[in-house]
């Protein structure tokens, strides 16, 4: 069986390449589709298939001889739905077997910004008749390393989030689910992937207080107020716009569903977040 992993030299990509090795995949059964083959030497060296891929020119000729294709979702806002429905037709037109998607939790009726561009993915592959299996991977502890780093310059975590809860999983737990997965052979199936734990902004602030060894506090503002504050702070708009989106999205509670469908499919428990804030350390 060939199995394709789109992004393979992302963060992503290529830990669901590590723990499909990991778990025995044969190398010369995998495909890394990347732009740039030059930063996959690696794995070329390692005995898988490089070949050069692009989200916006995908060339179904990459995707010759795949049996099942995971897509990580891209990167370039605004210009994904176009990118993932010609990786789609791209792998229709090659005979791909099967396509794993990664999605968003709730895509199908969400405030979280991310969300329409999975939505429309996910109805244009569902529609394409293309065997599929939709994951829908929860927030990664990683995007909270950002908040690790503003509570070393300012002892607080600043959230417009209310009481919400976020039950976040780390990235290589959600890449070894997609590579459970992408090497088994089921179809028509959407998993809600989540850690096992959903917690607060205070239990952030504790675990942040941890591993800093200082005192670290969770702010609650207004979302108006956390606006003021990233503003004044010299963010982008288009970022700030998105952190804001995100809080509204978490105090709405569409990010702390603990579903143990993740666990579930990685045969352990979900790494807790304060491993991965603990590893920036």
């Amino acid at each position: 069986m060939s199995l394709a992993v789109t992004g393979a030299t992302g963060h992503l990509g290529g830990l669901v390449i590590d723990h499909l090795i990991a778990r025995g995949t044969p190398a010369d059964q995998l495909v890394a589709l990347v732009r740039d083959p030059a930063k996959a030497s690696g794995l070329a060296d390692r005995g898988v298939q490089v070949r050069t891929f692009d989200y916006s020119r995908p060339d179904a000729s990459a995707l010759a001889g795949v049996d099942s294709l995971l897509l990580v979702s891209g990167t370039d806002f605004g210009h994904r739905i176009a990118q993932h429905a010609a990786v789609v037709d791209a792998a229709l037109a090659a005979g791909v077997g099967r396509l794993v998607y990664t999605s968003a939790p709730h895509a199908d009726a969400s405030i979280n910004p991310v969300a329409p561009e999975h939505k429309a993915t996910e109805e244009y592959l569902v529609g394409s008749g293309l065997p599929y299996v939709i994951l829908r991977n929860g927030w990664y502890h990683e995007n909270y390393l950002a908040d690790r780093d503003a509570a070393a310059r300012s002892n607080q975590v600043l959230t417009a989030s209310g009481e919400g809860r976020v039950a976040s999983a780390s990235r290589s737990d959600l890449a070894e689910a997609a590579a459970v997965v992408l090497a088994g052979t089921e179809t028509g199936r959407t998993y809600t992937l989540t850690g096992d734990v959903a917690w607060s902004f205070d239990d952030l602030a504790a675990d942040l207080a941890t591993v800093l060894d200082r005192e670290v506090t969770a702010t609650y503002v207004t979302p108006e107020e956390k606006t003021a504050a990233l503003t004044a702070a010299g963010l982008d708009a288009g970022l700030i716009g998105f952190a804001v989106g995100v809080d509204r999205a978490i105090a709405a509670g569409e990010l702390g569903d603990t579903t143990g469908e993740l666990s579930g499919l990685i045969g352990h428990p979900t790494a807790p977040i304060i491993d991965t804030l603990r590893f920036r350390g």
